[in-house]
């Protein structure tokens, strides 16, 4: 139990970490990346700029000024690593409150269990019950800055705690925070012709913050990303609207350096051992192999959205990350119901790279109920 328990957490680490052979940038807290929102998940991850739901504070805060009912309540849960091993499991809630034609506030939990994990030495002597895992609590508020236009800023708590006390590792638990800062624009509706279309844009820059540390005098950097997408809507008629959504993203953490193996000196590249704020900036410009490997660091997705009239709803997309870092791709598939204020969606992942995929063959859950007044956004 002892050796599958260090692999799991080992698994965990390096989920984000780098390979031998590339240079992938290095982050702590996965939690802050797993996308646990099942409407998002069925549509390639992309969530920046679609339209306002109960994920709206784990996406893209702004979009909260748009939503169109007065509350939203919303609760999902993704099974993890379901393939090697049972009780692992992201959850959360969230709620979403309208509070009145040009504002909103919002709160967010999620959850990371890594199940518990029970030990024995040698001789099979229990060595007692561990129960490693990650928590984050947000809260946000948004503003329409005009009748299209939105800004959001969410301060987030962030705690991570994968240490095994009974195994006297030199490892502790982590406390830091975040903050977002972002924006929505949301067109009238528009004629085309022969259908009508809006436009969706968004930018999030989030998880801005200080560096923290899992063993002493080793700083880590959490993973602050910029995030941007635009969206279009076909609205054929009363019932049919399809929805396209395109996104891309970018780690704001600075780049490994090639260094020589004796000495420790920089060879290419610039040195990552800087602060939160610098490493924001030097991320831009700092890759080895210059402006082709700054390229190679942005993320990008396309997903698209059926729905009939606003009670079924069926998703695809897919999601792409460079093969030098990280080598995330797959396909996503996910659908929905709404059944007057309850709504209930679903997504499935299909791997299509040479890299394992945590979230492969996982079905992701996500249930929501909007409640009082609707808001007429135009």
């Amino acid at each position: 139990m002892r050796n599958k328990t260090i692999a799991i957490l080992a698994l965990f680490i390096s989920f984000f970490e780098v390979q031998a052979q590339s240079r992938t940038i290095s982050t702590v807290a996965p939690l802050l990346l797993i996308n646990s929102d099942a409407r998002s998940a069925g549509m390639g991850d992309v969530g920046v700029a679609t339209s306002s739901d109960a994920s709206a504070v784990y996406h893209n805060s702004a979009k909260m000024a748009f939503n169109t009912s007065e509350y939203t309540a919303g609760f999902n849960y993704t099974p993890w690593l379901q393939n090697l091993v049972d009780g692992l499991f992201i959850g959360g809630g969230s709620m979403v409150n309208r509070i009145n034609e040009r504002s909103a506030w919002g709160a967010n939990v999620r959850f990371f269990s890594l199940g518990k994990i029970e030990l024995f030495d040698e001789q099979a002597a229990s060595l007692g019950t561990e129960n490693p895992s990650e928590l984050t609590v947000a809260g946000s508020y948004a503003l329409k800055l005009s009748d299209y236009f939105s800004m959001g800023v969410a301060l987030r708590y962030i705690r991570s705690d994968i240490s095994i006390k009974s195994l006297d590792t030199p490892i502790s638990a982590i406390n830091g925070f975040g903050v977002d800062i972002s924006g929505y624009y949301l067109s009238p509706e528009k004629n085309y012709g022969s259908f009508n279309g809006r436009v969706r844009a968004g930018f999030n820059f989030s998880n801005l913050g200080p560096k923290v540390s899992y063993t002493f005098g080793n700083e880590n950097f959490i993973p602050s990303r910029m995030r941007l997408g635009a969206g279009f809507d076909f609205i054929m008629d009363d019932y049919n609207t399809i929805g396209l959504t395109f996104e891309t993203s970018k780690l704001l953490v600075p780049t490994p350096p090639i260094t020589d193996k004796e000495t420790g000196e920089v060879i290419s590249g610039k040195d990552n051992n800087v602060g939160w704020v610098e490493g924001i900036f030097q991320s831009f410009g700092d890759a080895p192999d210059g402006f082709s490997e700054e390229m190679e660091e942005f993320t990008w997705a396309l997903g698209a959205e059926y729905l009939y009239n606003n009670d079924f709803a069926l998703r695809a997309g897919y999601f792409h990350e460079s093969e030098n870092k990280g080598n995330r791709q797959y396909f996503t598939l996910g659908g929905g119901l709404k059944a007057k204020s309850f709504n209930i969606d679903l997504s499935y992942l299909m791997n299509t790279s040479d890299v394992n995929n945590p979230l492969e063959k996982t079905l992701r859950f996500s249930l929501s109920f909007d409640l009082g007044d609707i808001y007429e956004n135009f």
